[in-house]
């Protein structure tokens, strides 16, 4: 064996049990369980949990990946695996004219990019990209907001035939070159735009390679349960796969209402459905500013948007939707600005803002317009008892949905699989350490058809973590976000050490994960 880890709490990733065993690695692959020999190399794991590296199911590290070796704000988590390409807006497929549109669009998420070379147009050419070395393993969903803007453009309007079938082609492109899926932001310009049948065209294409289809839905506010309704139905008529973005029930009025959502998963699971979900342990959500606006305001990319801003007839009817009607960008609910909490801007002459809560209208416009739509917000409307509800669900997987720019980012970038481990298994005792891995490793590989990933089984790829259950806990706050967790003393990738005794070490065994090939299409 080249690594023996000797008598660790064996937590596999099935839920099942855990026990006491070692652990023999060998050639990147788990060669052995039971009672072992030496290795060329011993690691003395008592009083350690040894687990499957957990799969972070909604990431945004698409550009982090690239321009941070070091990447310590997953790595530290044992976090072993990314899907990126998340709610219908990533860097791939594009033409450089969508290509400059999407990287102004999210730049609040993943900055503007100068930093890093984009030498590819297509999906295949990222995936390539990523497996020069990188800090963790990542799989990728084909942005469906990104595939319309490349074909339609950023405009509010139905897609002719011709427009529809090149669209089909990209998404099939990017699937044979190994997406995992399609993603959708549905509350987001210009993916927003599709109506339910040309979202059914694409989700048929997905099926067809054996993907899933990842949408974050038209509401999680008012309208929350059809907005969810609308994907399960779109879903099943496509006989695609569904797994529901960072789902949750928020905003006052679905206080309460986690059982409704999980009844109506039952229902279509007991239906012969195949759905998942994700979502992230705490109540507080993260998006930018820009997002919030009516759809209307956003049509036509980022420089619209901003001639709109600085029109004052434009901005007011703006601020009537939002702050009156309740624009579809904030879920149909009026904006509450007290909710509203900046977390990073791009020009740092709006430094002053990181931390506060918006004033109103006038402070976001002004904020909207000095730094050309780059902010990025913390968003205080969820409910804790929504939140452990939809963690207990069978179907439930863990993702952190982390943004990681920004002064003052959202804490479940840094914390969310110790979160869950610490607080929610160790404290709270909302689920079992066994079950709670089952969430963040077993499942997650499962709906991601990875033939050997996400349980501790010989013959798997030795991408493990191992922590101490009784002291493994978050390290970020919303004070302080960027802290790294404790209780996580190492972790590997393909039996490399990418954390060893609580530091990471200089190894880049991250590459691209792709698509298993499916014997169905």
């Amino acid at each position: 064996m080249d690594l023996v880890i000797r008598g660790a709490r064996v937590v596999d990733g099935t839920g099942g049990p855990s026990y006491r065993a070692d652990v023999g690695v060998h050639e990147g692959r788990v060669a052995a369980i039971g009672r072992l020999g030496a290795g060329r190399e011993t690691l003395d794991a008592h009083g350690l949990a040894l687990a499957p590296g957990f799969v972070d199911m909604h990431a945004h590290s698409d550009l982090a990946l690239l321009r941070d070796p070091d990447h310590g704000a997953k790595v530290a988590q044992g976090v072993t695996l990314e899907v990126l390409g998340q709610d219908g807006l990533s860097y791939a497929p594009v033409d450089d004219r969508s290509r400059a549109e999407v990287r102004a669009a999210i730049a609040g998420w993943n900055g503007p990019g100068d930093d890093v070379d984009f030498d590819w147009h297509d999906v295949g050419g990222y995936l390539d990209r990523l497996d020069r070395g990188v800090a963790v393993n990542a799989a990728y969903l084909v942005p469906q907001g990104t595939v319309r803007a490349t074909v339609l453009g950023w405009d509010d309007r139905p897609a002719t035939p011709a427009e529809l079938d090149r669209m089909r082609a990209l998404v099939a492109d990017g699937l044979a070159q190994g997406a995992v899926g399609m993603s959708s932001g549905l509350t987001y310009t210009p993916g927003m735009y599709a109506s339910g049948a040309e979202l059914a065209e694409l989700c048929a294409v997905v099926a067809s390679y054996g993907g899933y289809y990842c949408p974050h839905h038209r509401s999680y506010g008012r309208g929350a349960l059809a907005a969810y309704a609308e994907m399960v139905e779109l879903a099943r008529g496509a006989g695609c796969a569904l797994h529901l973005a960072h789902a949750t029930m928020n905003f006052d009025e679905n206080e309460g209402r986690a059982g409704e959502l999980l009844g109506l998963l039952d229902a279509a699971l007991a239906d012969g459905c195949d759905i998942t979900l994700d979502s992230y342990p705490y109540t507080a959500g993260c998006t930018t500013l820009v997002a919030l606006l009516p759809s209307r305001a956003n049509a036509g990319g980022p420089e619209a948007v901003l001639a709109r801003l600085a029109d004052d007839a434009e901005a007011e009817r703006i601020r009537y939707a939002l702050e009156v009607e309740g624009a579809d960008g904030c879920h149909g609910v009026p904006v509450d600005w007290s909710t509203i909490e900046v977390s990073g801007v791009g020009d740092p002459a709006f430094d002053a803002y990181v931390g506060t809560r918006l004033t109103g209208w006038d402070a976001a416009r002004r904020l909207l317009l000095g730094d050309r739509l780059r902010p990025t917000i913390l968003q205080h409307v969820g409910h804790e008892g929504n939140v452990r509800a939809i963690m207990r669900h069978p179907a439930h997987t863990g993702g952190s949905d982390g943004i990681l720019r920004g002064a003052k980012p959202h804490p479940r970038a840094y914390g969310t699989f110790p979160h869950y481990l610490g607080h929610y298994v160790r404290e709270l005792g909302v689920l079992t350490l066994e079950e709670c891995v089952a969430h963040l490793a077993g499942r997650p590989a499962a709906r991601l058809r990875l033939p050997d990933r996400g349980l501790v089984r010989v013959g798997y790829r030795a991408d493990l973590v191992l922590f101490d259950p009784d002291t493994v806990a978050a390290g970020s706050t919303y004070a302080r976000p960027r802290v790294l967790p404790k209780g996580i003393p190492h972790v590997l990738i393909d039996g490399r050490f990418v954390m060893r005794d609580g530091r990471r070490t200089d190894v880049l065994a991250g590459r691209s994960v792709r698509r298993t090939p499916y014997s169905g299409r």
